[in-house]
């Protein structure tokens, strides 16, 4: 029914004000919080509520992951590809396309569940994700949808339409997105200007419009992108999402936007468009380093399949800001909770009031709104999350997952993973 917070310092995620109160939290999308003086013994006798002593302890927002890929999650440790990847491309074509296209049902289920557990856990209650597995594509979101809620938490989904392996699959995966969409807010997904042509492109963005919905593509990750685009459109890949309509819609979602020229760069900031930053996964791949340089604020973070920590992504964020981006302690934090202003202003579900962390952290300095950014940034970590409560339900406890039973969960994505490394290996064999 509900959830009291006893004695919390409640820390607003928008004004950073923080006040000493009991908090409810109503269960449900749309129950939200109230702040309480005293907390009755009627209150706390009810079975169905949680009730959690928050003295000494932070109360705030959840996080929301801006940008995952829940197919990358079987991934870590799994063994190098025959040959080393040269540049970005070959990374793609021997890591990731190779993953993506030995993905079945139940792996996807697991990848799903093991995504949720470790965003769950490090605070996130809301994720937006960016899905591709071209040997099962029917269905695939339902997939995800349902080992997602299972976990207890909220999700923004779509498939990635790519011409890569041929209009069928491009046509199967458009399929997929409008199935969706029908019954389910999402997004209609795009790999990158350089795997989709014309047709592909021109078919999403209708989808896109008879649904109301956005875009979500990758957009000038690497400076190949755009080298593809000069070649085959003659134009900048941004100018081509732009003439497409892509850019039209505040829904839309621009993953990366690392080689963008100045002209590009103008025209993002006066669309209605947001950009998701991914910093962590642009040093992994080498294919340099982000820059707001032009772009205005409405950029959010994202993992990029990476992990599921929004803290680790804002630390990186910053850190590698300091040499290349004009990025300070104010900057990270907004673009820490933007994705709650596109999912309130886009009026997407899930990422209400009630979504809450409890963080125990016990600082040598004083906390307060001036600091807590820098806090963020310098000392809290997602180890100081104690608990979670989405949509009003306690999902996480002492630092571990209600919803689940995490070890056998996790046990049966190792089998699995093992048996998508062997699928993999066999696949490099024949590239």
């Amino acid at each position: 029914m509900a959830t009291i917070l006893r004695n919390a310092t409640y820390i607003d995620w928008e004004s950073l004000s923080m006040k000493q109160c009991n908090i409810i939290a109503g269960e449900g999308k749309n129950a939200g919080i109230r702040f309480v003086d005293k907390v009755s013994d009627e209150m706390t006798g009810v079975k169905e509520t949680s009730v959690i002593d928050c003295t000494g302890k932070f109360v705030t927002k959840s996080f929301a992951i801006g940008h995952h890929h829940v197919y990358s999650a079987l991934a870590r440790g799994m063994p190098k590809p025959l040959g080393v990847p040269s540049d970005f491309r070959a990374i793609l074509k021997y890591i990731w396309w190779t993953l993506d296209q030995n993905l079945d049902r139940e792996s996807i289920r697991l990848s799903a569940l093991a995504t949720a557990i470790e965003a769950l856990k490090a605070g996130s209650t809301f994720i937006v994700d960016h899905h591709a597995s071209p040997g099962h594509i029917g269905g695939s979101l339902e997939t995800i949808a349902g080992a997602f809620e299972q976990a207890g938490i909220s999700h923004l989904l779509c498939y990635e339409v790519t011409d890569r392996y041929g209009t069928d699959k491009a046509a199967e995966g458009l399929e997929e997105c409008d199935n969706w969409l029908e019954k389910n807010q999402g997004l209609v997904g795009l790999h990158a200007s350089f795997t989709v042509g014309n047709e592909s492109l021109e078919r999403a963005v209708r989808l896109m419009q008879k649904h109301g919905s956005g875009i979500h593509i990758h957009l000038a990750e690497d400076k190949y992108d755009q080298k593809h685009c000069l070649q085959n459109y003659y134009q900048q890949a941004g100018h081509r999402l732009n003439e497409a309509g892509v850019l039209d819609s505040p829904k839309t979602i621009l993953v990366h936007g690392l080689h963008l020229n100045d002209g590009e760069r103008d025209m993002i900031r006066k669309k209605p468009c947001w950009i998701a930053q991914n910093m962590e996964s642009n040093l992994k791949n080498k294919v340099g380093c982000f820059s707001s340089r032009g772009l205005g604020d409405k950029i959010f973070l994202g993992t990029d399949g990476m992990h599921g920590d929004m803290l680790r992504s804002m630390k990186a964020a910053f850190f590698a800001g300091q040499l290349y981006d004009d990025i300070n302690f104010t900057s990270a934090y907004q673009r820490l909770r933007n994705i709650h202003r596109y999912i309130r202003q886009n009026n997407f579900s899930g990422d209400g009031d009630n979504n809450l962390i409890v963080v125990d952290y016990n600082s040598a300095t004083e906390v307060n709104p001036d600091n807590f950014a820098a806090h963020l940034i310098f000392g809290i970590s997602s180890s100081h999350i104690r608990y979670v409560i989405a949509e009003g339900r306690v999902v996480v406890k002492d630092g571990r997952l209600q919803t689940l039973d995490e070890e056998a969960v996790l046990k049966e994505a190792r089998k699995y993973a093992g048996m998508l490394w062997k699928r993999m290996s066999a696949s490099h064999k024949t590239i």
